[in-house]
């Protein structure tokens, strides 16, 4: 089975590669795709340098898969040259996300609605992945009703150069500058691009992508993104209110046997999940689970996930286990 990486030698794509072979994805020929920039370079795959080629070399060799992680443009001009050679294109950008006729996907909840012949699937935003494992369970039982979102987001989710910035500021070097504010010793309210309504493109994502995936257009979403300077993964403070009334246990439990989330919840003594220890793994981890007492029906919770993993890259080949082995492609 053939399958690209297009955006291969960026922070995305390079753990994307690494992934695929920690978990033993089926491949007889990778196929690492990048800028003309890039071309030349090579990644490793397996112990073997493999050339990264261009992204038309990539269309032409005829994968069966090809993983996105190259920015809205690139997946726009190029998924749909993929698809048309007969690749599935799984995408990590936020091009398609939205599009009607395209899944947007996190395996262990909504891998139902793939269907044959898809030939574009969407990977959806880091925050929102790490989010809705911990809620779909609760969703299912008692109908979330309205949900109040603060994330406080590791500056991986920007990019090599956020992360350059904020170790340059650590060093006392000046450099080029990712965001518009420094990151060390500070945070700022600001994820994405400014909508005219004041939020921004990242807390949209976390409301219309939660809904979709969900499938349920009834619940209500606010959101306010913070970045802060970690590069282990994302985190959340989540206030839930439900349709119906739960039991705090049973809540507790519905969350712990959720494939792929770990309950690590003990304040006594200071267990609670944090990006130091969910950096470079899989899982969700959930914690600070507790009653809003100001309200009825109503959940806090705290998730922790690695942005880079289960966020993007173990995500989207999870996407192309599933379709690889129910023969979707």
């Amino acid at each position: 089975m053939k399958t690209a990486v297009v955006g291969a030698t960026g922070m995305v794509g390079q753990t994307m590669i690494k992934v695929l072979e920690e978990r033993n994805f089926p491949i007889t020929e990778l196929i690492p795709a990048a800028s003309e920039r890039s071309v030349g370079k090579e990644v490793m795959f397996k112990g073997k340098a493999v050339k990264v080629v261009s992204v038309l070399d990539a269309v032409e060799a005829r994968p069966e898969f090809a993983i996105f992680s190259a920015g809205a443009s690139t997946s726009r001009d190029w998924a749909p040259e993929f698809a048309r050679n007969g690749t599935v294109v799984i995408d990590n950008s936020s091009f398609w996300r939205m599009d009607k006729n395209v899944p947007l996907i996190v395996p262990e909840i909504n891998s139902h609605v793939i269907k044959k012949g898809d030939r574009i699937i969407a990977n959806p935003n880091c925050s929102t992945i790490q989010m809705v494992m911990a809620l779909a369970p609760l969703h299912r039982k008692y109908r979330i009703k309205r949900l109040v979102v603060a994330t406080y987001q590791s500056v991986t989710g920007t990019g090599v150069k956020a992360v350059q910035q904020m170790e340059n500021e650590r060093l006392g070097i000046k450099g080029e500058m990712a965001y518009a504010h420094p990151i060390d010793k500070n945070c700022f309210p600001h994820g994405g691009s400014f909508q005219p309504d004041g939020y921004t493109t990242e807390e949209q994502k976390l409301i219309d992508e939660t809904r979709k995936i969900l499938e349920d257009q009834t619940i209500l979403v606010t959101a306010t993104v913070v970045r802060i300077p970690v590069v282990g993964g994302h985190s959340e403070a989540v206030n839930i209110e439900f349709e119906n009334d739960f039991d705090l246990d049973e809540a507790r439990k519905l969350i712990s046997e959720f494939p792929g989330v770990v309950v690590y919840d003990n304040p006594a003594a200071s267990e609670y999940p944090m990006p130091l220890m969910a950096h470079n793994r899989d899982e969700v981890f959930v914690g600070r689970i507790r009653r809003d007492l100001s309200r009825e029906k109503c959940l806090n919770i705290w998730i922790v996930s690695d942005n880079i993993r289960k966020g993007a890259a173990t995500n989207a080949v999870q996407i192309a286990e599933y379709m690889s082995a129910n023969k979707l492609y």
